[in-house]
């Protein structure tokens, strides 16, 4: 902040001096080629990459085709060869089998999250190997013999997730941990001796606990409520890493001897260490720290105490890495706001580095997209919100442009300093966007994730048009033509304004967004049965007096109050924000003669995985805002939006 306040002195006096040289400076815009979203959504997305045994290739997930399906790609460079070839579900990959050529995936029934393991045998044929009809199944870990791994199910119970172990011979799975508490299954040391636990308390606060499987008995972690989260057993299982935040506001890593519980502190910095674990042999410590919205990441060698250099990279960020079983080998992907993540493989005792693939479209030139920047503003109260601001190149002063303010998801997400290909099609398309972290985000603190508990509607909601009128004091905005748009509870958040301060935006794009708390509390998906009583306790309980306030807060009680045209998108297999959500939101605002458009997606879940469907969906929401949010307010469209 300080050196912001120095450059805008530094501003004022070359201002003084020549007041018409600086007007040229400021009005100077830049003028993008304009892309359409079929190229902007050709931008590949990839994800994982298991090591085969031999570290010759990677396994990895890649949405190339259309939907995500599994590939195959080699070290010594290439091009990625299709392992499935699906054309309705999406496949993601989890993993090699630790000795050969089979493999693990997961597919759902079109985003209606009831995940199953599938094997590809070694014949190419595939296994349904949690085929109970409406169970939910995920990957845990493997067993550290190579002959077993080990899954979650809810098929005994739809409320509880069960621990399984699972055989590479007859494929059947023995259950190992009956859940009958609602606890939510953390990390199995290698010697099979104890699983970590831990019971939600609230959004933030959970209870961790040992479990010694010799005698069935359960220790608690934590002496304090706060928030803790299990990370990993040390190699030698003698001690049981974790996460918490007792004490301070960011989560630091602590280490819990099993033998005479003794704890200590590990690691602390000045974020939230969102994560940490040991490679395979224990060699390395890696964690990951939630740096001002987004990853940093640190190796230590366990041996020596102190970090490896990482590879660095001009205006990218490494975001994700992982281990081949030997350690020889790193894949890590980097990228940054203003480029998807790359994969990239390093041999970490030559230093040889390489990039595997390039995910860029080669239609879209690099220097068109934008980069973000993160800014702060003060709220209504004063409290300072952090936001992440994309401008767009042919922004001015001279060239004002209309703007949105972004919610993310949630309660209690975070947008991040990540890529987005939809953000950087409305950038180009001379949107500006200003991705607000109202209160009641991850990432800053426990005091300032909680300051929304039982007030949604309301301060966070107040955020929101303070972000408004921060982009609204910026030079290059078009003060009367900024709107709102989110997804889940950003689509809360988008019916909230637009129903409870109808003058602040002009237009709202509602992705899929809850309109009515009574029925989305009561309606959750089973296996959150954990979690339900922590996010009743933020939210309120539906089946008690809160039911009142949760029906004051919920958009679809107040249609009348909206006036401002409207887009509603919604996948009707979303387990989370059921399609009536968005159903009845659209007819009741319908009736007040208000501009409503509304995509439905039959085969699309919680959020949009299909190129097809986010090809269509994108280019209505840009269509939408050309005509209600430009066209309409006299801003003229360029030819080729």
């Amino acid at each position: 902040m300080k050196k912001l306040i120095a450059c805008y002195a530094i501003a004022i006096i070359w201002s003084c001096a020549d007041k018409k040289d600086d007007k040229k400076e400021t009005d100077v815009a830049k003028i993008p080629d304009q892309y359409t979203i079929k190229q902007m959504m050709d931008n590949e997305a990839i994800g994982g990459g298991s090591f085969y045994h031999d570290n010759s290739k990677l396994l990895v997930s890649s949405n190339r085709s259309g939907i995500y399906n599994m590939y195959t790609l080699a070290i010594n460079g290439g091009d990625l060869e299709p392992v499935t070839k699906s054309d309705s579900a999406s496949v993601f990959a989890i993993s090699y089998f630790p000795k050969d050529e089979r493999m693990l995936f997961r597919m759902d029934g079109n985003g209606d999250e009831i995940y199953h393991i599938y094997l590809r045998n070694l014949d190419g044929s595939h296994t349904d190997l949690t085929p109970t009809k409406g169970a939910r199944a995920t990957f845990h870990s493997w067993a550290e013999d190579n002959k077993s791994f080990f899954l979650t199910s809810n098929k005994r119970d739809s409320k509880y997730m069960d621990l399984y172990q699972m055989d590479f011979l007859s494929y059947s799975p023995k259950l190992i941990y009956k859940n009958d508490e609602g606890y939510d299954i953390g990390n199995l040391s290698k010697d099979q001796k104890y699983l970590s636990l831990t019971k939600s308390l609230n959004t933030n606060d959970s209870d961790l606990y040992l479990y010694d499987f010799s005698n069935k008995k359960k220790v608690k972690i934590n002496t304090e409520q706060s928030a803790n989260s299990s990370q990993d057993f040390s190699s030698n299982g003698e001690a049981l890493y974790y996460t918490t935040d007792v004490g301070n506001e960011f989560s630091y890593l602590m280490k819990y001897t099993i033998d005479d519980g003794a704890r200590e502190k590990v690691m602390e910095r000045d974020w939230d260490i969102l994560g940490s674990y040991f490679t395979k042999n224990g060699t390395y410590l890696v964690t990951y720290i939630n740096e001002d919205a987004k990853n940093t990441i640190e190796v230590m060698d366990v041996a020596t105490g102190k970090n490896i250099d990482l590879p660095s990279f001009d205006a990218m960020a490494i975001t994700n890495v992982d281990f081949s079983n030997d350690e020889k080998w790193m894949r890590f992907y980097a990228g940054g706001s203003q480029t998807p993540s790359n994969l990239y493989i390093y041999n970490l005792e030559t230093k040889e580095q390489k990039q595997l693939i390039d995910v860029l479209n080669p239609e879209i030139k690099a220097d068109d997209l934008v980069s973000a920047e993160v800014i702060r503003y003060k709220s209504f109260d004063g409290i300072e919100i952090p936001a992440i601001y994309y401008k767009p190149h042919q922004a001015s002063a001279s060239n004002k442009v209309p703007a949105l303010v972004w919610v993310h998801g949630g309660p209690g997400g975070q947008s991040r300093q990540n890529f987005s290909s939809f953000i950087q099609y409305l950038t180009n398309h001379g949107y500006a966007v200003l991705a607000v972290n109202n209160r009641g985000s991850s990432g800053y603190g426990k005091t300032f994730y909680k300051m929304d508990d039982l007030n949604h509607g309301d301060k966070d909601l107040k955020d929101c048009v303070e972000g408004k009128n921060w982009l609204a004091s910026q030079p290059e905005i078009a003060a009367d033509k900024i709107g709102i748009i989110g997804g889940s509870y950003g689509g809360y958040m988008t019916m909230a304004a637009l129903s409870y301060t109808p003058e602040e935006f002009a237009v709202g794009v509602n992705l899929f967004g809850v309109t009515n708390w009574v029925r989305t509390l009561k309606s959750i998906p089973p296996w959150w049965e954990s979690f339900k009583d922590a996010l009743y306790l933020e939210l309120g309980d539906p089946y008690s007096a809160d039911s009142v306030r949760l029906k004051e807060i919920s958009p679809l009680f107040h249609t009348d109050k909206v006036t401002k045209p409207l887009i509603v998108l919604q996948g009707s297999q979303d387990p989370r924000v059921l399609q009536v959500e968005s159903d009845e939101i659209v007819a009741g605002i319908k009736k007040n003669g208000v501009p409503v458009e509304y995509v439905l997606f039959e085969d699309e879940g919680h959020g949009f995985v299909k190129k097809e469907n986010q090809i269509e969906a994108y280019s209505r929401v840009l269509e939408f805002l050309d005509v209600y949010l430009k066209k309409d307010k006299g801003i003229p469209i360029i030819d080729g939006q």
